[in-house]
């Protein structure tokens, strides 16, 4: 008897798309996946410490950009203060640069103080083009490992997440409600925080109501709304 996945009329979601020929690039490539490639721009090293102001006080040892690439490293490897010492020191050794490494005191510190920069200068001024979609939050009480430990009950209820993003992943708005509130309910408030006109509004099919069409009419007028049930208005 034909095994299954070997029937020729099985269903041509699960044929093979394409078949590897070179298992050696193949190979090199999941490698690749996991390099870390690390550099400070000499616009960097040229401000990593501030000038002398001449003002009264010790002036500071590092600049604020010295301590946000220091705050970023932790961020993005999820350290403590103390491993991001090290690592941000590691790295002054392996590229043989002679600047100072802020110390986790000093992070911890500065953090309160240093306004990080947000990428927004990148995003074009141009109309937005703006998604929203919900997702489930469950919410277990004071957290499953406490009540497994202690063998309470488990309080488990549900919470929806409402986001709009735009067309390249940046999330714009947001809210949280009940697991019972329904997605079209919260497009006016997805909405008021975005203070860019819209060019197209795209969600799923339960978008398509006639409040939706009107709360994005009213925020930007001649917006497209687009649905999944490949309806559009403008």
């Amino acid at each position: 008897m034909t095994e299954p996945h070997k029937r020729p009329n099985r269903h041509p979601t699960y044929k093979t798309a394409y078949r590897v020929t070179n298992w050696r690039e193949y190979e090199q490539s999941l490698r690749d996946r996991g390099d870390i490639t690390l550099w400070i721009s000499q616009e960097a090293i040229d401000i990593w410490t501030p000038p002398q102001t001449g003002q009264k006080g010790a002036p500071p040892v590092y600049s604020d950009l010295a301590i946000e690439t220091a705050l970023s490293l932790r961020l993005l490897f999820d350290l403590p203060l103390r491993q991001t010492e090290g690592f941000l020191r590691s790295i002054m050794q392996l590229m043989s640069l002679d600047l100072p490494c802020p110390d986790h005191t000093t992070l911890s510190r500065r953090h309160a103080t240093v306004a990080v920069r947000q990428q927004l200068d990148r995003v074009s001024p141009g109309p937005l083009t703006l998604i929203v979609d919900s997702s489930g939050l469950k919410v277990c009480g004071q957290g499953e490992w406490h009540s497994q430990k202690h063998g309470e009950k488990k309080c488990k209820r549900w919470k929806k997440l409402h986001i709009g993003m735009d067309d390249e992943g940046r999330i714009i708005a947001s809210t949280v409600t009940e697991s019972n509130e329904r997605d079209p309910s919260q497009v006016p408030s997805l909405l008021k925080p975005v203070d860019r006109r819209i060019h197209r509004f795209i969600g799923d099919g339960i978008f398509d109501q006639e409040p939706v069409y009107t709360a994005v009419e009213r925020h930007s007028s001649g917006a497209r709304v687009i649905t999944r049930l490949a309806r559009m208005r403008c």
